[in-house]
């Protein structure tokens, strides 16, 4: 019996309808269930063929676990060692170098010094940095954001350099990233699964929370088709097996803004009930897939075109 665990924190509604979705489907051999962790032995096989990962971002212990399951032969979804690695700024760049349009983007040290550091940890840095040529780059109005993490914590739109400084003086030891605003007339969540599944969602972020899946418009078919092959081609050379590429479409262009989330929104109440469903089954598909194509002793991460490629000293572009 080839077991699929899926490892979670507050969540409900996702885990629990993926649970009963792989387990419907009877298929031979598959079971889905909650992630069980009583003991971590270095080494030692987790028992998971496949495991979907919703939480090790926030629990380090969680991360280190998934780890050794990788190189006992899991397929963790996603990979755990490039999401340790990865971050916005990153993909920024490497989004440069696979003609993917993005937001003119700068990233700044914290505010404040890093623990365990002082003054003279930062020798190599300029005081002041160059902000003349920094704002001058980016415009207002301008967002700042955390180059890593997610969720819309710390982030700030920004309307001058004044109000640049004296938000930046509250961001501690964040590291921030600024970046320049796209005045968007249609903006899209995609949720990209397996690097083959895709789900273009119309998205309206200046609505309230609860009402951004509500919106009015949708792209046609020519737009469709660029807005996936997009997604598709961040997916491909991140390696991410379950990620969401949000893009805003400004005078036709569609620039890929935030895409770097392995573990996005899922939840039925924000994302509504047809889009719910779709992520639900296609999640469950994916993961039967990964479970039957798996024998337990080789490594079953996915690896982006980056790696892949950086690795094999080929031209990444």
């Amino acid at each position: 019996m080839k077991k699929i665990g899926i490892l979670f924190g507050k969540e409900r509604s996702f885990p629990n309808a993926f649970i009963e979705k792989v387990n419907s489907k009877g298929v031979e051999g598959i079971v889905a269930e909650a992630v069980k962790i009583d003991k971590v032995m270095q080494g030692e096989p987790t028992g998971y063929a496949v495991i979907i990962d919703r939480i090790s971002q926030d629990i380090p212990f969680y991360r280190a676990y998934l780890k050794n399951a990788a190189l006992t032969g899991t397929a963790v979804i996603n990979n755990p060692f490039w999401w340790s690695a990865d971050e916005k700024f990153f993909n920024n760049c490497l989004a440069t170098k696979i003609d993917v349009p993005v937001p003119k983007t700068v990233i700044l040290p914290s505010r404040d010094l890093p623990a365990d550091t002082s003054s003279e940890s930062f020798g190599n840095l300029a005081y002041p940095l160059d902000w003349p040529e920094i704002f001058e780059y980016i415009g207002f109005p301008a967002y700042m954001k955390p180059f890593a993490g997610g969720g819309w914590k710390n982030v700030y739109k920004l309307e001058s350099p004044e109000q640049f400084f004296e938000a930046h003086s509250e961001t501690g030891q964040l590291v921030m990233m600024l970046q320049e605003e796209i005045k968007f007339d249609e903006y899209y969540r995609c949720y990209c699964i397996g690097g083959k599944y895709v789900r273009i969602m119309p998205y309206e972020p200046r609505n309230p929370f609860h009402l951004r899946y509500v919106a009015d418009f949708k792209p046609d078919e020519k737009r469709f088709k660029e807005m996936e092959e997009i997604v598709l081609r961040i997916n491909k050379y991140l390696g991410y097996d379950f990620n969401t590429v949000e893009l805003a479409v400004r005078d036709g262009v569609p620039y890929a803004i935030d895409f770097c989330n392995p573990a996005p929104d899922a939840d039925i109440n924000s994302v509504g009930q047809e889009n719910f469903d779709w992520v639900v089954e296609t999640a469950a598909t994916y993961a039967i897939e990964k479970a039957q194509a798996s024998d337990g002793t080789t490594d079953n991460l996915t690896w982006g075109e980056y790696v892949k490629r950086s690795s094999g000293k080929q031209q990444l572009y």
